[in-house]
């Protein structure tokens, strides 16, 4: 009688790369610019940079609660963002932190310093709760790394609803006031 053997466990899927990612967008009938950089890794690095580009510039910030729970922030490049205040606004068990380098390629595919919204096309579990920054809706264009920090592809508030439509993700929109005390932005 033969042994039963056990079943190898699926392998995940490859994450995305720039090159899928964006014959994706085109698939679902997306515009997007893309514009090929230097690599950066921080705001300030690409603020002179991003200044020539059309749009808003981004920051975005892969964040964790002690329960587990994982949020993807995008937020106008400048914007002050008050982590304790933005935990309490989202229910976040305990304090907010930043996501390790192996959480955020398991979750988004992308290493530290390339993290996008984009990135959310990665995480078919839907592990991650993406949080928008509601300024940037009413930016003509905003800016995001395509998986990859030595590049920048700007997209409309428009065609990234439909992005985020097509994928299935959950997102809600948060307003960072004067105060740095984020609120909920209602949507139309």
């Amino acid at each position: 009688m033969p042994l039963d053997q056990p079943t190898p466990p699926e392998k995940p899927p490859s994450p995305h790369t720039r090159a899928s990612l964006l014959a994706q967008l085109r698939a679902w009938g997306l515009t997007c610019q893309t514009h090929d950089h230097p690599e950066v890794f921080t705001v300030a690095q690409g603020q002179d940079l991003h200044a020539g580009l059309p749009g808003a510039p981004t920051k975005n910030l892969f964040l964790k609660d002690r329960a587990g729970k994982y949020w993807l922030i995008s937020a106008g490049a400048l914007t002050r963002i008050d982590l304790v205040s933005l935990g309490r606004l989202l229910g976040a068990k305990g304090r907010l932190s930043f996501g390790t380098a192996e959480q955020l390629f398991d979750l988004l595919g992308v290493l530290p310093g390339a993290v996008t919204a984009f990135a959310l096309i990665n995480d078919s579990a839907r592990r991650v709760r993406f949080v928008l920054d509601g300024a940037l809706l009413d930016a003509p264009l905003i800016q995001f790394h395509p998986l990859r920090n030595d590049a920048t592809t700007c997209i409309t508030p428009a065609d990234l609803r439909i992005f985020l439509q097509r994928l299935g993700a959950e997102w809600d929109c948060v307003s960072f006031s004067a105060d740095d005390a984020p609120n909920w932005r209602k949507m139309d």
